[in-house]
C-alpha cells in the first residue's frame, strides 16, 4: 500500500494537497485521481480546469504519474 498526494497546478500557481490518500496500486491511484478531478471541475466556479494538471506524488515528493485535467475532461470544441 501507498500513500499518495494529488497536488494540482497550472500556468498560474500549484493547489496543494495537504492529504495523504492510501492506494494499493496504480490503478487505484488513477481511479482517486480521476475522482478528484472530477470532483474539482464540477464543483461550482468559474475556473476554466483545462489548462490544469494532477500530480500524484508520494511522502517523498516524487512524482508518480500527471494527469492533465482533458484527459478527464475532453478537449474542448
Amino acid at each position: 500500500m501507498a500513500q499518495l498526494f494529488f497536488h494540482c497546478s497550472n500556468d498560474d500557481g500549484i493547489w496543494f494537497d495537504r492529504r495523504l490518500a492510501a492506494v494499493s496500486d496504480l490503478t487505484e491511484a488513477m481511479q482517486q485521481a480521476t475522482s478528484v478531478v472530477r470532483s474539482l471541475v464540477t464543483a461550482p466556479s468559474g475556473e476554466d480546469w483545462r489548462g490544469w494538471t494532477l500530480h500524484a506524488s508520494d511522502d517523498f515528493g516524487d512524482e508518480i504519474f500527471a494527469m492533465p485535467f482533458t484527459s478527464v475532461l475532453g478537449k474542448a470544441n
